[in-house]
């Protein structure tokens, strides 16, 4: 049996192509299983089929609170007794799909969306509810998901940006837009769209069907309105009531043609300028105004009238400016205004609008000349001057001259600039201009002097007007030729007679206008000479040739040879050169192979005894000089005695034993204790006698003050005063600083001397008991010879 709304759709089926399994839709559809086709006799054999294919339809988006019925499987093997169950595989068999094992009855628990999956494949079979052995074999089927119009045609490249020619002609395409609609374009009209302008008419339409944006009006003009915003609807269902709609944006905007000519705002300008304006500054700035943009607003400009052509006018490519430019100096005396036409035309000129007119436009410029007090004006900015370089000092050379150009017509005074002129070698006439010599001038050093002349206006200094002067020193013939090199001339011994040894040439630093001619001789003293002869070549070179051979070192190894040099100016000078010629030993080809003096050779084979003599004449001077120096080295004498010693130099030695205090005849003790002695003083060999020490000494009488005389407090400034002096003015002291020590108790110690160079005139039993009297600090000593006596 059958269950499901649609049976009776199902039961119109070939009953033998179905056999006895059925696949019921919920949607009333039944299909034929797939198969292959099969020939007469396969059909006679054809086993009976147990499963019905079916596609399942399945509308989307349902919502439903119960689970939507999806159709019902069934086998012939099914008795009703619950012995079959029905198993459901496949994509969502589990999360969407949902089979009731026993009846077959397939729904789906979830709501489906054609435009995420259009259709799910899966698999049924019937099993034995005990075993789970099959007892039909799988099969496949599909549940279509049928679409519903639940998408709206959404522009899928968002806002449109477009761009159309201004002036463009009715129907003119701007730019097409699509909409796509994500419902099912073979099921009904759920994605069949249609567009249609909301916001933008009358300047423009859309095609319905296929989204062509168009121009609606004709010469639409930029320069009126350039940018158009456009609403376009995409509605499915072909536009008809119920279907969903999506919309976009259009910006248009009208691009710039050349159809506006350039415009001045003005047909009169006036400018003023300075008179000193420089050559090439700007002069005035007109514009053209052209409402076209970019490469349309594009300018030329051009003087049309421009008198002695002053002026010349460029286009200023950032602003589109007709840049005014000074070619030449301006004179106020001479023109104080100008007048120029000047013509603007476009650059690109579109021809498809030639017939609105000229796309030119003309404009006078009138330009005025202030007057400025100028600086003084040369009459020509660079002079040439020559002056001989043998021209006293104060020879007139040439004249400058300059003039205020102003109607002043101030005087002008003249100097020049010691920039150019350090070593003052010219003077110019602070009136006149002229200038001349100051100092004897000498080509050979500087042969061209470039100065700058300066002219000041007397009543205003600081306009200073330049021109530069060049004065060449012209050539006197003040110098005499001389040889071109320093020769070295090198003399074969087996030279021939009449052999070329030398080729001279000379030097003038003379640059006469003919160029230099030079003639070389012999001076008369030795013209008549046997060695050599000098042939001049008419080239100014010369050749020295030998007039003899056998030419030997031992002989005479160096020869000197005058040379006499005359050059061709007037007066003609001359000049003797000495020629040196070295001789050598030289191989057959001429080759020096060594020059100078010829070693001396003794006579070969000196006999065995004079060798003999010699060798021991040697040694014996060895031995006398080593006997010498072994002496002096026992008595341990300086080779080199010096007259004065300073004894603090030397150590002293005494190998004898002195008899200590007991001792009276060695020294005298009484003298060396004595601070009384009288020093004569003396004066040190290596300062002046009278120069005055860095200290002030205390002057001191013939019989200088007895220490002992003396009170405590001044005993020890004193010692040490008079103890300074001794060493400064001490003559065997070394000029240097040196360490002097000074062994000085001094008197009216309560203790008196403890010194044992006293000791003679005491008595050397002594009773030390005062010493506990003198405080803690003498207790030690105290305690050493205090007490009583062993």
């Amino acid at each position: 049996y059958i269950e499901n709304p649609g049976t009776l759709l199902a039961l119109l089926l070939p009953l033998w192509e179905l056999g006895c399994w059925g696949l019921i839709s919920a949607s009333g559809g039944q299909n034929h299983a797939q198969h292959t086709a099969v020939g007469p006799w396969e059909m006679l054999h054809r086993h009976k089929r147990s499963w019905v294919w079916n596609q399942f339809f399945v509308l989307e988006e349902y919502t439903g609170e119960e689970p939507l019925y999806v159709g019902k499987l069934h086998s012939d093997v099914d008795k009703g007794d619950g012995k079959v169950k029905y198993v459901l595989s496949g994509e969502g068999s589990t999360s969407i799909f949902t089979i009731d094992e026993n009846t077959g009855d397939i729904h789906a628990t979830k709501r489906l969306d054609r435009e995420e999956q259009a259709y799910y494949t899966l698999q049924a079979q019937a099993v034995d509810r005990i075993t789970n052995i099959p007892v039909e074999p799988r099969s496949e089927f599909l549940v279509k998901v049928q679409d519903i119009n639940d998408n709206e045609p959404k522009f899928m490249d968002g806002h449109y940006m477009a761009g159309v020619p201004e002036m463009s002609a009715l129907g003119t395409m701007v730019v097409q837009v699509a909409a796509t609609d994500a419902d099912d374009p073979t099921y009904g009209n759920s994605a069949r769209v249609v567009y249609s302008i909301i916001s933008g008419q009358p300047y423009f339409s859309v095609e319905p069907k296929t989204g062509v944006i168009r121009t609606a009006l004709p010469n639409m003009d930029r320069e009126v309105k350039d940018q158009y915003v456009l609403v376009i609807q995409a509605k499915d269902m072909v536009g008809q009531m119920g279907g969903l709609s999506g919309t976009t944006s259009v910006t248009i905007t009208l691009t710039d043609v050349n159809d506006n000519p350039p415009r001045f705002s003005r047909k009169n300008y006036q400018y003023t300028v300075l008179e000193s304006l420089p050559v090439a500054s700007v002069v005035a700035r007109v514009k053209a105004v052209d409402a076209d943009i970019g490469p349309n607003a594009e300018m030329e400009y051009r003087i049309m009238e421009d008198g002695p052509g002053l002026f010349n006018i460029t286009t200023d490519e950032d602003t589109q400016e007709g840049v005014i430019i000074l070619q030449k100096p301006l004179d106020f005396e001479t023109k104080n205004s100008f007048n120029v036409r000047i013509e603007a035309t476009n650059r690109n000129v579109d021809p498809a609008f030639v017939h609105l007119g000229s796309f030119s436009d003309t404009t006078s410029v009138k330009v005025t000349v202030e007057d400025v007090n100028e600086p003084p004006v040369y009459s020509t900015q660079l002079s040439r001057m020559g002056v001989s370089e043998d021209a006293r000092v104060g020879t007139s050379i040439g004249k400058v001259s300059a003039h205020d150009p102003d109607s002043s017509n101030s005087a002008i005074r003249y100097s020049i600039d010691r920039n150019t002129d350090l070593e003052r070698f010219f003077n110019v006439d602070a009136l006149s201009g002229v200038i001349s010599t100051a100092k004897p001038l000498d080509r050979e050093v500087n042969s061209v002097h470039n100065l700058t002349i300066l002219a000041m206006e007397s009543q205003d200094p600081t306009k200073i007007g330049k021109c530069f002067v060049a004065i060449t020193v012209l050539d006197i013939n003040d110098n005499a030729p001389v040889f071109a090199i320093e020769y070295e001339t090198l003399l074969c011994e087996n030279a021939a007679p009449g052999q070329v040894i030398q080729t001279i040439s000379a030097v003038d630093k003379d640059e006469p206008p003919s160029g230099h001619r030079f003639y070389f001789s012999l001076p008369v003293s030795v013209a008549g000479n046997t060695n050599f002869t000098l042939r001049d070549n008419k080239d100014n070179t010369a050749s020295i040739v030998t007039k003899r051979g056998g030419f030997r070192r031992r002989e005479q190894m160096l020869y000197r040879l005058p040379v006499l040099i005359v050059d061709s100016g007037s007066p003609a000078l001359s000049s003797t050169n000495t020629l040196s010629m070295n001789v050598c030993a030289c191989d057959s080809d001429g080759v020096a192979q060594s020059c100078g003096a010829v070693p001396y050779i003794l006579p070969a084979g000196l006999s065995t005894g004079a060798l003999v003599a010699i060798l021991g004449c040697i040694i014996t001077l060895l031995v006398m000089v080593l006997l010498i120096v072994s002496m002096r080295r026992k008595k341990k004498e300086p080779l080199i005695l010096e007259e004065e010693r300073d004894v603090r130099e030397n150590i002293v030695r005494y190998d004898c034993e002195g008899g200590g205090e007991e001792d009276t005849e060695a020294f005298d003790m009484v003298a060396l204790r004595n601070l009384n002695v009288i020093r004569d003083p003396k004066v040190r060999r290596d300062v002046t006698p009278d120069t005055h020490t860095f200290f002030p000494y205390p002057m001191s009488s013939s019989s200088q003050a007895v220490y002992k005389t003396l009170p405590d407090n001044v005993v020890f400034r004193e010692f040490i005063w008079d103890r300074l002096k001794d060493a400064d003015v001490e003559p065997s002291a070394p000029p240097y600083d040196s360490l002097q020590t000074y062994a000085f108790e001094g008197s009216g110690s309560v203790a008196e001397s403890l010194s044992s160079l006293e000791s003679l005139s005491t008595d050397s039993e002594q009773n030390y008991d005062y010493l506990s009297t003198w405080g803690p600090r003498f207790k030690k000593l105290a305690d050493l010879y205090g007490g009583e006596s062993l």
